[in-house]
């Protein structure tokens, strides 16, 4: 490993030299969750697949020449100021020398597939959350009686006999994971010893933490928080107004306390759907707050079909009424996508189906399934094919940019108006089956 630390005040005083005392990881108690994440994966299969590449900066996204915008963005490009999400043409102003590629999808999930098999031969216990991205259960005891740092040395070092480079978090959680994870990349493994994640924590900006947002950073400010440490302090009556009913969860991740699940793996059942469903506090009955509760809903699962490179052909809306019954419709569409703004104008279609104007909702949902479109298409004067044949908008372009926004930055740096109407007044679940 290129950059390794664990953050415990009493190395110096271990007995032992080296920051990986045997004595310390020998006898981890308690959870130990990693995640890893890929380096500037799609850039680096690319470096990978084309060796004169290397060492050189490459750009995989759509054309600066018709409003494209950048997916990932290799480690020497981003030296110059490129990252995912920048509009394709502020890119090549930025840098003008650099090797610009639309991608290869297929070739991307097959190297994600061989990363996720390493991690399935270590612990049957991985939720991959992204096609570069996945948690992992490695808690003594529970699969393996091996020291957790011996296993997250011995990921690191098989993906990199694959060609590319991985950085790992470790820690008692997910929320401790993820940003140790972060910590040093590329090629970094952080290390959280059981015992000082709140020490570790407590220094970090707010924003530090996914799901703050530029929003709630300032929210947060506005009453002198600025640290996690300040955060996990804080009492009901100053975090409430901004978190609502997610106070609680939200001190308990800034505390290191958060108790996480991963999944056991089950080969024979792969992710078959992708939905996001609300419960409203208060019925809706205008089908134009209906229509906006199934385009924000939309939002979510198309960022996640991104995320995870995952195009569907079926979209199902769910409906629940106040009244406690329920219905569903649902319909194929004429190509794969993971757009919104086609899946969701579908969806709205089948809203008259299954409702009627008056009838009080309560819960709505929108799924996206049928990933397997390796079988023709078929495609009208209203959708067009991008190179993975999958149908794209005008607009897809734009949702792009915003899930970069949202990965750098939190699900409240930037949203649609519409979203607003819904803020404090909704349960959220979202699913993956």
């Amino acid at each position: 490993m290129d950059n390794e630390h664990t953050y415990d005040k009493a190395n110096a005083a271990c007995g032992e030299t080296g920051p990986y005392a045997p004595s310390l990881f020998g006898s981890w108690t308690g959870p130990a969750i990693g995640l890893l994440d890929l380096d500037a994966f799609f850039a680096s299969v690319e470096q990978l697949d084309h060796p004169d590449w290397r060492g050189k900066p490459v750009i995989v996204g759509g054309s600066p020449d018709r409003r494209g915008v950048v997916s990932t963005a290799s480690y020497e490009a981003r030296t110059f100021g490129v990252h995912s999400a920048m509009p394709s043409a502020q890119a090549k102003r930025l840098c003008p020398h650099a090797i610009w590629t639309d991608g290869n999808f297929s070739r991307y999930r097959e190297l994600s597939a061989r990363v996720m098999a390493i991690l399935a031969d270590e612990t049957p216990y991985v939720d991959q959350v992204s096609i570069d991205e996945a948690f992992f259960d490695i808690s003594p005891g529970r699969f393996n009686s091996e020291s957790p740092l011996a296993v997250v040395r011995r990921i690191s070092e098989r993906v990199n006999a694959l060609g590319i480079t991985c950085s790992i978090g470790l820690g008692c959680n997910k929320t401790v994971a993820k940003i140790a994870s972060e910590r040093d990349k590329p090629r970094g493994l952080t290390a959280i010893l059981p015992g000082t994640e709140e020490a570790f924590l407590a220094p970090l900006p707010v924003r530090t933490m996914s799901g703050i947002g530029a929003r709630a950073e300032q929210a947060l400010a506005q009453r002198g928080i600025h640290t996690l440490g300040q955060l996990a302090g804080a009492p009901d009556d100053i975090l409430a107004p901004v978190f609502g009913a997610n106070t609680t969860s939200v001190r308990q991740r800034a505390q290191g306390r958060e108790r996480s699940r991963v999944h056991a793996i089950d080969e024979a059942s792969p992710m078959k759907s992708l939905s996001n469903e609300r419960t409203f506090a208060h019925d809706l009955t205008e089908q134009a707050d209906i229509e906006a509760a199934i385009d924000v809903l939309g939002e979510s699962v198309g960022r996640r079909l991104r995320k995870c490179c995952l195009t569907g052909r079926t979209v199902t809306l769910k409906l629940k009424y106040g009244y406690g019954s329920g219905r569903t419709a649902q319909r194929t569409l004429e190509a794969p996508t993971d757009d919104e703004h086609i899946f969701c104008r579908a969806a709205r279609e089948l809203l008259h189906t299954i409702w009627s104007p008056g009838v009080a909702v309560r819960l709505v949902g929108v799924c996206m399934s049928g990933f397997d479109h390796e079988s023709g298409v078929q495609t009208n004067l209203f959708c067009e094919l991008d190179e993975r044949g999958a149908a794209s908008s005008e607009k897809r372009a734009l949702s792009v940019a915003v899930d970069g926004v949202i990965e750098r930055f939190g699900s409240s740096a930037v949203g649609y108006g519409r979203s607003m109407r819904f803020d404090h007044d909704v349960v959220r679940r979202d699913k993956y089956s």
